[in-house]
This record gives C-alpha cells, structure tokens and sequence, in this order.
C-alpha cells in the first residue's frame, strides 16, 4: 500500500509523552508535504507543542481507544500512524487491517513478532531457536534457585518484569535473601503500574530471572523498509543510562555486532526500526538482551550521526527509492542527551 506522490501526507504519532524529539524530526522530513498530528492519553504531553494538531485518547487499553483512533483518522485523512510506546504497538498492529480499510497504514511490524519484543520469556526463545546468544533467562523462582544449586547459574541475577520496560521494576540480586525480596517486589510493581495489563497474559509468570552479563553494553537502530526489507545498522557504545534509557553514546564500527543486526531483520522482517540492546563481554562473545518494535530512547544518536530514518520513512510512504546513504551513520559521533525546560498551558490542570 503506497501513498502517491500527489497526496498530502498527514502522520498521526500515538504515545507521544515527551519524544519530542521525534516529532520534529519527522516535521523537518515532512515540510510542507503534510501535516503531524500527535495523540496521547494524557494532555500533559510536551511533544503536543511540536504538532500542527494534538488529540488526547482514551488509554489504550479501553474499549474505545481503537475505535476512537479510527474515527480520528477518517476525519484528518491520516496517512499513517506511528506508535512510540511498547504497549500501544501490539494493540495497533493487531488493528492493521480495520486502518487500511479506511486509508490509513499503521508502520508497526507484525503481531507475531510484536509479542516476541514484549515478552522477554519469547525474546529469548526466539534468541535460542534462531542460535544468537542471550542471558540465561527464567520465569520461576523455584527453578532459578535449582538452576543456581546445580551450578548453571550464579549470582549477581537480574529481576525484571517480563513484560516491562524502561527501569520499572528492575533489580540486581547479590544473594539468595535479595532474589526473595526483589522477586517479590517486582511483582508488586507490575500489579500497581500499566505493566499489570499485558501481564495478565501469565500474572503467575509475569516476573524473570536473568543471568547478569559483565560487559560493554551497545544500543542498536536496526532499520527495515515499510515491506521488512533489511536496510542498515547503526551501532552505539553506550557510556551512560538514565532511567533505562540511553543518556550518552558514541557510534562505533563494529562488523560483528552490525551483522547481528542484519541477521535479526532479515529473521523478524519487522517493519521500520527495530531498537535493540547487546553486550559485549571482555572476550568478544556478544548477547542480545532486548528487542523492541519502535523507535527507542537512543534513536537520536543515530540521528545526530545522520541516520535519516524519518525522511525514509516518508519516501518510502511515497514509493520513492531510499539511497542507503540517509540511512548510513557517520562514526565517531558523541552525543549526549540534555535537559531542557517546557512550559505547558496551565489550563491542562483544570478539569
């Protein structure tokens, strides 16, 4: 399904909150070829500010949000939608076909592959069955502690939800008392955060256990054209996190850790970007961590190091050919992210 060169383009972004950022990006590949509409379950979204028109939603797990997005979209000839936000990706793309029928293309990769970055637990049987290494990841208390009796795995441990993301709930357990209190702890997390609603897939499972990897951590943009088609791969050593996301980092070129990447596009066929982290131990064995089917928090290094991914995107939209170049980071770039005041319209506080 490709937009003609003719038509003007109109982006709807859902789960905006404060990637800004991202929002123009798009704004500055777009021009004046159409307009970038932003919409969020919450008025108190900074990135509204960057868009020619902003919409608050229902949350995406009530009855209406789909419906209501689907109206929303007939009424502004929204050309396509792009989620920044884990847990509205699989809603919409379970929703693919009910947008095409009205015109709209929703960029998100398919729900098979969706679930698998969701779910830690699938991430690493997918990691498993396709032979790509990844931390020794499990889902029962009981059988963690076997597992460490029998010598498969020490401690420190990582205890994490297995739906989750950013730094919710996430904890490093040096002992057999902590793996007790954290395992617990997360699961408290998970019940009384948005966590809680894909969680309610397995509630009893809803908590993993995983082997700690001592090593240099890199963030990855691996890119797909809108058919899932392999694009490129920019590379990023990490320096510094904030809140589980990417704070500092500097692209590199390194041929193993890019060919991992080409290896899982070329696997998944997801659509657009696929953010994903790796560690890299001391003696050259590199381990996927996570996956996630968006646009992720340290996108804007590769940005920065030119990586053109929203102006692809909106070639592609147009059936114009991408010359890989856009997409092609230059190396050495350091970056590091800032923290810049918004003022919003005190008005959003009244009810």
């Amino acid at each position: 399904m490709m937009i003609e060169k003719r038509i003007k383009m109109n982006l709807l972004f859902t789960s905006v909150g404060r990637r800004t950022y991202l929002i123009k990006y798009f704004r500055k590949a777009l021009g004046k070829e159409g307009k970038i509409f932003a919409a969020n379950s919450s008025a108190l979204s900074p990135a509204f500010l960057e868009a020619d028109e902003s919409v608050v939603t229902p949350t995406i797990y009530d009855k209406e949000y789909i419906p209501f997005l689907l109206k929303y979209c007939k009424k502004n000839s929204i050309t396509a939608i792009i989620s920044l936000f884990d847990i509205d990706v699989p809603v919409l793309s379970n929703h693919k076909k009910d947008f095409e029928k009205i015109g709209t293309r929703v960029l998100v990769s398919n729900s098979e592959f969706v679930e698998i970055c969701n779910d830690k637990l699938k991430t690493y049987n997918f990691l498993m069955e396709n032979n790509f290494n990844a931390p020794l990841t499990l889902c029962s208390l009981e059988r963690a502690k076997n597992y460490i009796k029998e010598g498969k795995i020490k401690y420190p441990l990582i205890v994490k939800p297995r739906w989750g993301m950013g730094s919710i709930g996430v904890f490093k357990a040096d002992n057999e008392q902590e793996l007790d209190v954290f395992y617990a702890k997360t699961k408290k997390e998970v019940e009384k955060t948005y966590l809680k609603y894909e969680s309610q897939q397995d509630i009893s499972e809803c908590v993993i256990i995983q082997e700690m990897i001592d090593g240099q951590e890199y963030g990855l943009d691996v890119m797909n054209d809108l058919e899932g088609n392999y694009q490129n791969t920019c590379v990023k050593r990490k320096i510094a996190m904030r809140s589980g996301e990417t704070d500092c980092s500097v692209t590199v070129d390194d041929e193993e850790i890019r060919e991992i990447g080409e290896r899982i596009a070329k696997k998944s066929n997801h659509i657009g970007n696929l953010d994903m982290d790796i560690f890299k131990t001391k003696a050259g064995k590199c381990y996927v961590l996570e996956m996630n089917a968006r646009f992720g928090g340290g996108f804007p290094f590769s940005y920065l190091a030119g990586v053109d991914m929203p102006k692809a995107i909106i070639m592609w939209l147009k059936g114009e050919e991408v010359d890989r170049k856009i997409l092609t980071p230059n190396i050495g770039v350091l970056g590091q992210k800032d923290i810049e005041l918004v003022r919003l319209p005190v008005e959003l506080l009244k009810d």
